[in-house]
């Protein structure tokens, strides 16, 4: 049968190969694709994979060459902890931009560490992602490394270089509210939503003390807008108010000077009642959108997607949590093989059928994987 193009053979093929050349036994997108079929049917581990590969080696010999036959796990695993996850990264940007017309609405930009990724004889922490979700298609859009949750502040910068966020609203939380983030996402002619904590001290006291002064003097002369939605689900009612005040510049003594673009700040109260208790929490967000309270709660309740819909899927469905990929660069690049291959089965609209079932369905169904890795 003639060998046929699929995401990685098109995609990857500028991916430099780390490895001495003219000693290698096996092809960089043979292993790769590889590696990536075993993880969206299943695989978690090296030796996962290579069982999986061997009891599939008549289908992989319809699209790849395997000049000497199945790569070790062994193989495998020294190939995966020697990629570059920067270039592998850059690749991965290249490839979803591919899957999918122009992103649009909501980009969520979130860290999650991966617990198990520590190495005590290298003195290595657990690795830190930081990842950018799009709410509306339901796809990662790129991720950059760090070695811990503090260097979120100089990778987001790294992450937005590499994303077109044109016309797209950037969510993140209060570890990216800086302002050096916040004229990067101006610069890349899209608008912020920034969660506002005690990390900016003046900031955050300055914009609390503005809403309990305004909502006791009722937003007397002030412009602003309201949204308010109740949520009831499994016995928990949830009451959400939002509000916004703009026009920022006419409101004397707030210092809100240094951020760049800043044209609101919003307060969501969030009213909790469960088994006859409550509670309310607040809290605060900075944004260069105008003060229009329901498009930024919804920005932000979007924003909660990235933890729903990336971050327990990972841990739950692929049970990332629990992979203990530590050699060298073997974790970052298998937690980027972890979001091809949701990106690959969420974009895939032939049912409605949940990740889990087609994760099944790839692992039981040739036609179907293949489906799956073409792109078609």
């Amino acid at each position: 049968m003639a060998h046929r193009e699929t995401s990685i053979s098109q995609c990857f093929e500028e991916l430099i190969d780390p490895r001495v050349m003219g000693r290698t036994q096996h092809y960089l997108s043979d292993i790769l694709s590889i590696v990536l079929c075993a993880v969206i049917s299943g695989a978690e581990g090296f030796n996962d994979i290579e069982m999986f590969a061997k009891c599939k080696e008549p289908f992989f010999r319809t699209f790849l060459e395997l000049p000497n036959g199945i790569p070790s796990h062994d193989t495998m695993n020294r190939v995966m902890s020697m990629l570059s996850p920067d270039d592998f990264s850059e690749c991965f940007t290249e490839w979803v931009k591919s899957l999918s017309k122009k992103i649009s609405g909501i980009i969520a930009i979130d860290g999650k560490t991966l617990r198990r990724s520590f190495h005590d004889a290298q003195s290595r922490d657990c690795l830190h992602m930081v990842s950018a979700w799009s709410v509306e298609n339901g796809l990662v859009l790129g991720q950059v490394r760090t070695d811990e949750k503090s260097n979120e502040i100089t990778a987001i910068p790294l992450l937005l270089s590499i994303l077109d966020i044109e016309d797209c609203i950037v969510t993140i939380d209060a570890m990216g509210c800086q302002t050096e983030i916040a004229q990067k996402i101006l610069d890349g002619d899209g608008d912020y939503v920034l969660a506002l904590k005690g990390n900016q001290g003046n900031s955050h006291d300055a914009v609390e003390q503005l809403f309990k002064w305004e909502i006791r003097n009722k937003f007397k002369g002030v412009q602003h807008s309201k949204f308010s939605k109740v949520e009831k689900d499994h016995g928990r009612l949830e009451t959400r108010r939002v509000f916004s005040i703009g026009h920022l510049d006419e409101i004397d003594g707030l210092g809100l000077e240094k951020w760049p673009g800043l044209q609101s700040v919003t307060l969501v109260e969030s009213k909790r009642e469960l088994n006859g208790k409550s509670t309310i929490e607040n809290r605060y967000y900075l944004s260069s959108l105008t003060a229009n309270a329901e498009h930024i709660g919804n920005a932000i309740r979007g924003h909660w997607g990235i933890e729903n819909s990336l971050h327990w899927v990972l841990d739950v469905v692929f049970n990332e949590d629990k992979a203990r990929n530590r050699k060298d660069h073997s974790a970052a690049n298998m937690a980027i093989i972890r979001h091809m291959a949701l990106n690959i089965v969420k974009n895939d609209r032939s049912s409605k059928t949940s990740i889990r079932g087609k994760r099944l369905k790839a692992g039981w169904d040739d036609t179907y994987l293949l489906k799956l890795i073409s792109g078609i």
